[in-house]
């Protein structure tokens, strides 16, 4: 097996082959003077590539979207008996349905384009994993909850939150690993200018409370969340997310609302603490 990347995400390849005994290869990605891209992989072969192949990176932004696609072309140029994409952060995803007549389902569109070059395609924690049926090759989405709740296994966490009932499942997740309960915020409208988030079934008075979710982008829910728990008596509020896209100048606001704010390097920030290179290395392992 040999494994390449995009630019972005050359240190979690290379310590993903470093832990699967794999081959990587360095990819060189540059811009021609009128801003195009160039994409090389130099294989050590003329004859080509030979082998299967994992292809390491994200859909966002745009360019990372372009490099993808470009270097899956390439593979299949060079021979490659099959290949594998790992996409630890799909950009698009969110855009998995026709809200207004006339949209573009911009996941679906993307995922078929990358299903051309594309046998296998791997996804880490996506927000709706229902959209993978665009996908014609073979799908999988794992999870990196496991390794957050590895981070905060010495943080004391007495309860998990997800922020609505569609994040359930991750707070559960994270929950069972640190042996302690878990619930959803539930928003209660007071008033036309006021909304109460609380956990659904428990009481957050006096604990120590972890926010979990796939995805922090502008950060406005986990913000208000955070406050309002403290106004209810919790002790301590974190947040952990999958992918900190962290839009507007998120992270000092929600380091200003919560304790402590953690993500994975899917997408490098100054949060992220967790790295997905084992998470990947697990998931190839296990193919």
């Amino acid at each position: 097996m040999l494994i390449t990347s995009g630019r972005e995400k050359i240190a979690t390849a290379r310590k993903v082959a470093e832990i699967i005994d794999a081959r990587f290869i360095d990819p060189e990605i540059k811009r021609f003077p009128d801003d195009e891209l160039y994409v090389r992989l130099d294989t050590g072969d003329e004859a080509g590539i030979d082998d299967d192949v994992v292809l390491i990176n994200n859909t966002y932004p745009d360019g990372d979207l372009v490099e993808t696609l470009l270097l899956l072309g390439l593979l299949k140029d060079l021979g490659a008996e099959s290949t594998t994409l790992v996409i630890p952060y799909f950009g698009y995803a969110r855009q998995d349905k026709r809200f207004k007549a006339g949209e573009a389902v911009s996941a679906c569109s993307i995922l078929e384009y990358l299903g051309h070059r594309a046998d296998r395609l791997i996804t880490i924690d996506l927000h709706a994993p229902s959209v993978l049926d665009s996908f014609p090759g073979e799908v999988l989405d794992i999870t990196a909850m496991h390794a957050l709740a590895n981070r905060f296994g010495g943080e004391g966490v007495d309860m998990v939150l997800a922020p609505d009932k569609g994040a359930l499942a991750r707070a559960e997740t994270v929950a069972k690993d640190l042996q302690v309960e878990w619930d959803h915020l539930e928003k209660t409208r007071l008033s036309g200018t006021e909304v109460v988030m609380k956990p659904k079934e428990l009481d957050a008075g006096g604990k120590r409370v972890l926010i979990v979710d796939d995805i922090i982008s502008t950060g406005g829910t986990i913000m208000r969340a955070a406050g309002q728990l403290k106004e209810q008596g919790a002790s301590w509020v974190g947040a952990a997310s999958t992918h900190g896209l962290y839009t507007g100048g998120a992270i000092p606001k929600l380091r200003d609302a919560c304790d402590l704010v953690v993500s994975t390097d899917s997408l490098e920030s100054e949060t992220s603490e967790v790295e997905i290179a084992d998470v990947i290395a697990d998931a190839l392992s296990g193919s």
